[in-house]
């Protein structure tokens, strides 16, 4: 009777440390599905996961200087080559425009400082910005 408790335990031990030896081989198989379905779609989609945000004041010579972040929400891809539209207003009418290309690398949860200066149209009251496209970087 002993030695069938004794095998019975040992049986017990073993086929419980292969399932979980399975478990984790499955899970990590899942974890690398999810892992690649969320880069597919930080590829697909980069401007669902860049924001800007920023301020803007005119210097002394004239030149409306907007100072912005991006910020990268992804948390698999970088992006670079990030187009930016600036839309100036006066009175709520858009008087100019401009864009901007970021070249550099974007890393996945970071900030992107920048600053554009432009002369705009005397009275220029408020700035706008957008992502306009950007390229997943490998």
């Amino acid at each position: 009777m002993k030695s069938f408790l004794k095998i019975l335990f040992i049986a017990i031990y073993l086929v419980s440390c292969s399932s979980n030896e399975q478990k984790d081989i499955i899970d990590q198989q899942d974890y690398q599905q999810q892992k690649e379905s969320l880069a597919d779609k930080e590829k697909r989609s980069p401007k669902s996961f860049l924001a800007i945000s920023g301020t803007y004041k005119r210097n002394i010579w004239g030149k409306t200087v907007y100072k912005a972040e991006i910020k990268n929400k992804a948390t698999i891809c970088s992006y670079k080559d990030v187009r930016v539209k600036l839309l100036y207003f006066k009175e709520g009418v858009q008087v100019t425009n401009h864009e901007e290309l970021i070249e550099e690398p974007i890393s996945p949860n970071s900030i992107f400082d920048f600053k554009a200066k432009y002369k705009t149209p005397k009275g220029t009251d408020s700035v706008a910005a957008y992502i306009m496209s950007a390229v997943a970087d490998k």
